[in-house]
């Protein structure tokens, strides 16, 4: 993790130097991406359509975009206008799906690497609505509207694709939006501004939007006792997070007012029983541990009762530019199934 961080995001001289053996496979990864991205929009290579609605979130980057927490917001207000949504994603590492479940317990969640058959199997148990997470790369699935999310964060990184940078395509993949949304966790908003900026020449005419990721509040992991986010103003906290970008949890998390130490676990890593056992002995020494829903979901049927029970951030988003433009999207890639219906 720390390695990733400093060899994508460092401009120090041995960064630059260890970043040098990795950019002919970068150009080749970004060759490809192009190439395929090519043979499906001429077809060379065949995408089929779902049999509902469809909206694909989806990132440019190696996680840490907020794609997820957008995807589930999405699902949410799909639910509130009556819609039984369907939440289909990859389930590397099963956190995901967990988090999607019990963010919203009616949603129908099915955790398939095959989209297709994943939406096909969402529509069978009675979705109205699909919605693929982490899926601007699955080009085999069509979309009725296809959003990619851009972090702010992102605007340290190096532009390089992997493995000499966290890019999956380069920035020309852009195009194939209907929909950009740049968001932010710890950076500042005329930061994000500036990254739509970048953006809207490589989108066109599309809309692009800007929402923040804030934490909210705080919940018991085991009581689900509700916390303001003052419960941790000038308290000593252990911040863990097995999340793509740790260092902007850790950063929300000071930005409270906390004194923090973070403990930084891999995107979707296995949490084995002593991890658990030094995290809990690890909050013995401070006020609280905090960590995120996306870990809370690993950790609850295995902390230790006898300790203390972490705090669980509760992420709340809110749009900063466009959201208008955001429902106005969404309830146009329904519209055929409200007149459908009506």
């Amino acid at each position: 993790m720390l390695v990733a961080h400093w060899l994508w995001a460092g401009r120090s001289l041995p960064a630059r130097i260890a970043r040098l053996p990795l950019i002919p496979p970068s150009l080749m990864v970004r060759g490809l991406a192009a190439m395929k991205a090519r043979a499906y929009r001429s077809r060379l290579l065949p995408h089929e359509a779902l049999p509902l609605p469809t909206v694909a979130v989806g990132n440019l980057t190696v996680g840490g975009s907020g794609k997820t927490p957008i995807a589930s917001w999405i699902a949410s207000y799909y639910a509130s206008r009556g819609y039984l949504p369907g939440i289909v994603l990859r389930g590397y590492g099963g956190d995901e799906g967990a988090v999607h479940q019990r963010s919203l317990p009616g949603a129908v969640v099915i955790e398939d690497p095959d989209r297709l058959r994943g939406g096909r199997e969402a529509a069978s148990r009675g979705a109205d609505v699909l919605i693929l997470d982490d899926a601007y790369q699955r080009l085999d699935v069509d979309r009725d509207l296809n959003i990619a999310v851009v972090s702010a964060e992102s605007s340290r990184a190096v532009r390089w694709t992997l493995p000499a940078g966290p890019w999956r395509e380069g920035w020309r993949a852009l195009k194939r939006a209907d929909l950009v949304i740049v968001t932010r966790k710890r950076a500042r908003l005329e930061v994000a501004e500036s990254v739509a900026r970048r953006v809207r020449p490589a989108v066109g005419h599309r809309p692009v939007a800007l929402a923040h990721l804030g934490i909210a509040g705080f919940t018991g992991m085991l009581s689900g006792n509700r916390l303001s986010p003052s419960e941790i103003r000038n308290a000593k906290v252990v911040a863990a997070a097995g999340i793509a970008d740790p260092y902007a949890f850790a950063a929300q998390c000071r930005a409270l007012g906390a004194e923090v130490s973070l403990i930084a676990w891999r995107d979707h890593q296995r949490i084995t029983e002593r991890d658990v056992l030094r995290l809990a002995n690890t909050g013995r020494k401070t006020d609280y541990v905090v960590i995120t829903e996306k870990d809370a979901v690993k950790l609850r049927s295995r902390w230790p009762r006898h300790r203390p029970e972490p705090l669980v951030a509760v992420l709340e988003l809110s749009w900063e530019r466009g959201g208008d433009t955001v429902l106005a999207a969404l309830d146009a890639a329904v519209e055929e199934v409200e007149q459908l219906v009506s």
